[in-house]
């Protein structure tokens, strides 16, 4: 069988809306996705034993075991197609910075399953796809599906948004990470037991995705994890302030954080909002990216 290779992008939450704490410790969400350029790369060969090698960005970083969310999905796609022998090499190239809120780990799982579908022939749909993929994480299955979505549930639940336009986007990237339940704790915290209502889809962010002016998406942009986020690595207000000072049309933190997306009207702003963060001394570095992109996709390698 020849190597199957597939490319898979970052995503950043245009809206993120947190429901109130559910019994089984969730909680309910209506987000919008968005995916943009900045990609990881998986690729998968036969081997008689599983495993995980990482190279790129944070790799290090990246734990290798069958803890791995990439190895996981292997596992599961095996498990579902009843193949007796799972083992597969996973060399994974990442750019996506890890517990950055950008899903990396997630999109490495949905490159994963791709490619293993491809190289097992196993013939499984989108859908079915998507199905393994919600069993392993909350946005797994949009690192699937890849352009701009509307999630709810834990954000599994996905339906395509009617989104117009491209969105120049600059991602500035923190010193160390965050972790999502530290994130989602810290959120409880701060509503202090305060009644939360369930999250609803904004009617006018929606407007503004299908106008396709980037103007008025930046006015719309929400996350109600910043704050929780910002209690945790206070730096990051002096981010997101030094990129509205340098005329970003939106600031936000991405997910859980802590990396901030700046919104740019094209992609001349958004050169001179990268070199501005860049001056600034407020993040690790930047990537000018735009969105929406296609989601988990085979670049190289056929089925033998």
């Amino acid at each position: 069988m020849t190597p199957v290779t597939v490319r898979v992008p970052a995503k950043v939450n245009l809206q993120l809306s947190v429901g109130p704490r559910r019994d089984d410790g969730y909680h309910d969400l209506m987000t919008v996705f968005h995916s943009v350029s900045l990609f990881d790369e998986v690729t998968v060969r036969p081997a008689d034993r599983a495993s995980v090698r990482v190279t790129g960005q944070d790799a290090s970083q990246v734990p290798t075991g069958r803890t791995n969310l990439a190895a996981r999905a292997a596992r599961a796609l095996a498990a579902a197609v009843k193949r007796r022998q799972s083992g597969v090499q996973i060399e994974i190239r990442k750019r996506i910075p890890i517990a950055a809120g950008l899903a990396g780990g997630s999109a490495d799982a949905a490159a994963t399953l791709v490619a293993c579908n491809e190289l097992w022939q196993a013939g499984l749909t989108q859908a079915e796809l998507s199905e393994i993929a919600a069993g392993l994480g909350s946005d797994v299955p949009f690192a699937l599906l890849g352009g701009t979505a509307i999630g709810q549930g834990r954000g599994e639940r996905l339906t395509a948004a009617l989104a117009a336009g491209t969105y120049h986007w600059v991602l500035a990237f923190a010193t160390g990470g965050l972790s999502t339940p530290d994130v989602y704790a810290a959120c409880d915290r701060l509503r202090d037991a305060a009644p939360v209502a369930p999250p609803e889809l904004s009617t006018g962010l929606m407007a503004a995705l299908r106008s396709g002016d980037p103007a008025a998406v930046g006015l719309q942009l929400s996350n109600d994890l910043q704050p929780a986020a910002v209690s945790l690595r206070p730096d990051l207000r002096r981010a997101l302030a030094a990129g509205e000072e340098s005329g970003a049309l939106g600031a936000i933190v991405s997910g859980s954080g802590p990396t901030c997306a700046f919104l740019a009207a094209d992609a001349r702003q958004a050169g001179e909002l990268a070199v501005a963060l860049t001056g600034a001394g407020v993040c690790r570095g930047v990537v000018r990216v735009q969105g929406p992109v296609p989601g988990a996709a085979v670049v190289a390698g056929e089925p033998g």
